[in-house]
């Protein structure tokens, strides 16, 4: 059974990522925590005793009223909740807190909402664009205009430089019994390659149905215009990817061009993976 950390500020955002991932549950009975990073301050005069007691008090608070704002959503969705814990933590570093957690308590995917349309700050938030470039957690980033539907399709970009990573796609699509599909963007310089022979490739690592696409990159556009295009095309529930996390997964994805179009990352859920 796999497991998901989904994180909550109790903002109407944050509520996009949970919706997400009471779809992931429903559909492959994963298991799911929704935590939520808090700060307790510390009066200098209190003795530790004193600070510990409150700390409790209020950590206790926070937690049922991750309860309460789980519950909230659950009803708004007409669900009936199963599998799931709240968790509150005191600290006052909020990213590493998340990553934290989620590698000491083995999750399989941390589960975060972005912020909205616009730039890639503005976009994904500190917090999700730090968790993507840093976490050893796999972070799935799910946009706060995100609506809700049965997720039925995985869709894999891919640079073909690692096909065994199509394991790692199949294990998140397999227990949604969702269809996976990879695609690949020929540069000019690269030796034209057969779809039928990515496919067979592609066999040696899974038995799980991959559909694959080749098409070419034009050039004039950013790799981001590009997955657009082929996005609105076919809309996919999941786009995954897969990054070394070196020099900023963002910067390399949109370059420095500011006329990419985001709107495909304000629709779908992107799961993002560090390559091995």
């Amino acid at each position: 059974m796999k497991k998901i950390l989904v994180t909550t500020d109790f903002s109407s955002q944050s509520k996009a990522a949970m919706r997400f991932a009471m779809q992931v549950a429903s559909q492959s009975g994963a298991a799911l925590t929704f935590l939520t990073v808090c700060h307790v301050p510390r009066p200098t005069v209190w003795t530790d005793a004193t600070y510990t007691a409150h700390e409790k008090t209020e950590l206790n608070k926070t937690r049922k009223t991750v309860g309460n704002f789980v519950e909230s959503v659950y009803k708004s969705r007409q669900m009936f909740p199963t599998n799931y814990t709240c968790v509150a933590v005191n600290s006052p570093f909020t990213d590493s807190t998340i990553m934290g957690y989620a590698a000491d308590h083995a999750f399989d995917y941390i589960c975060i909402s972005t912020h909205g349309a616009g730039m890639v700050e503005k976009l994904f938030g500190n917090t999700t664009s730090n968790l993507i470039n840093q976490s050893p957690v796999p972070v799935i980033a799910v946009p706060a205009t995100y609506r809700v539907s049965e997720l039925t399709t995985v869709l894999y970009a891919s640079d073909l430089s690692q096909l065994n990573e199509i394991k790692r796609v199949v294990d998140f699509a397999r227990p949604l019994s969702t269809s996976v599909e990879l695609l690949h963007f020929s540069e000019p310089n690269e030796p034209v390659v057969d779809s039928d022979i990515i496919a067979t490739a592609v066999k040696k690592h899974t038995d799980y149905p991959v559909t694959v696409q080749v098409k070419p990159r034009h050039m004039a556009h950013a790799l981001t215009a590009n997955i657009e295009a082929f996005i609105q095309a076919k809309k996919p529930s999941v786009l995954v990817m897969f990054t070394t996390q070196k020099d900023g997964f963002f910067k390399r994805l949109f370059l420095s061009g500011n006329s990419v179009d985001y709107s495909f990352l304000t629709t779908t859920p992107l799961l993002v993976f560090r390559k091995a």
